[in-house]
C-alpha cells in the first residue's frame, strides 16, 4: 500500500512549494510506508525526469532535494508500503514512465501475473520490474493503442474492476497534456490499522495549481473525488472532468 500526491500547474514549482506548510506531514507517511519512494515530472516541452530511491522518503537527502528544489508544471510523488511478496529494489519503485506518460499506483492486484494476459507481449520487455502495478500500468498502455490514453484506462480500470481481485486500483497517470486521477477501491480490503478514508482521494485547486493526494495529512477544505471516478484534469485550464467507471 503506497501514498500518492501529483500536482500540475500553469507554472513552474517545486512538490513542497505547492503542497504547503503541511508537506512534512505528509513526508512522515514513509516512516510506515518506507519501502522507497519515487517522482516523476513531465512538463509541456514533454521533457521527462524519473528518481526513484528504495529508501524511506523522510531519511532521504535526495528526497528532501528533489522535493524542494526540482521545479516543474507537473509531477507525481510516490511513498511505497510494498506488498508482501515483492523487492524493494529501484526496478519496484513507482513511478513507472514509458515514453512520455509516467504513472503510480496505490493497492494491489492479486496474484500480479493475473493481469499479464491483457500486457502485449511486445510491451513486457520494457517492464523494469515484477509488480502487479506496473503490469496495471502495461495493461493500460495496451488499451490505449487500440483508442487514446482516456479511454485506454477506462477500459482497463473497468476489466480490472469486473474481472480480477483487487484491494484498490487508485492510480495517478501524468502526461504532457492531461493528468488523469482513477479512484476505485475497495473499502472492505482497507490494511489493518488504518482508518476507513485511507484509499480516499482528495484535490485542491488554487492560485498555484492542482493538487491531488492520498490522505494521512491535513486536508481540510479539499474536494473529494468519489469513488468509482476517473478524474480527467487538463493542464491548460485545470479543469476536472469525472467520468464514472
Amino acid at each position: 500500500m503506497c501514498r500518492l500526491l501529483g500536482f500540475v500547474s500553469t507554472e513552474e514549482h517545486s512538490i513542497a512549494e505547492i503542497a504547503g506548510a503541511d508537506f512534512k506531514t505528509f513526508s512522515a507517511l514513509s516512516e510506515k510506508h518506507g519501502d522507497g519512494w519515487g517522482v516523476a515530472s513531465i512538463d509541456n516541452h514533454n521533457h521527462t525526469n524519473l528518481v526513484v530511491e528504495p529508501t524511506r522518503a523522510k531519511d532521504s537527502s535526495k528526497f528532501a532535494d528533489v522535493t524542494t528544489n526540482l521545479k516543474s508544471d507537473g509531477a507525481l510523488l510516490h511513498l511505497r508500503w510494498a506488498t508482501q511478496g515483492l523487492q524493494i529494489n529501484e526496478g519496484n519503485s513507482h513511478p513507472f514512465t514509458f515514453g512520455d506518460i509516467s504513472f503510480m499506483h496505490n493497492g494491489d492486484i492479486k496474484p500480479a501475473t493475473s493481469l499479464d494476459p491483457y500486457v502485449d507481449p511486445e510491451l513486457k520487455s520494457a517492464m523494469r520490474g515484477d509488480t502487479d502495478s506496473e503490469r496495471y500500468f502495461y495493461s493500460i498502455i495496451s488499451a490505449s493503442k487500440k483508442s487514446d490514453l482516456i479511454q485506454g484506462t477506462l477500459d482497463a480500470v473497468r476489466n480490472i474492476k469486473n474481472n480480477l481481485s483487487y484491494s484498490s486500483i487508485n492510480a495517478m497517470i501524468l502526461t504532457p497534456e492531461k493528468y488523469l486521477v482513477v479512484c476505485e477501491h475497495n473499502n472492505d480490503r482497507i490494511p489493518a490499522g488504518e482508518g476507513p478514508d485511507y484509499y480516499e482521494l482528495y484535490y485542491r485547486k488554487d492560485e498555484k495549481g492542482l493538487l491531488v493526494s492520498s490522505t494521512g495529512w491535513n486536508q481540510t477544505g479539499w474536494t473529494l473525488i468519489p469513488n468509482h471516478t476517473l478524474a480527467v484534469i487538463d493542464r491548460n485550464n485545470l479543469g476536472v472532468e469525472p467520468i464514472t467507471l
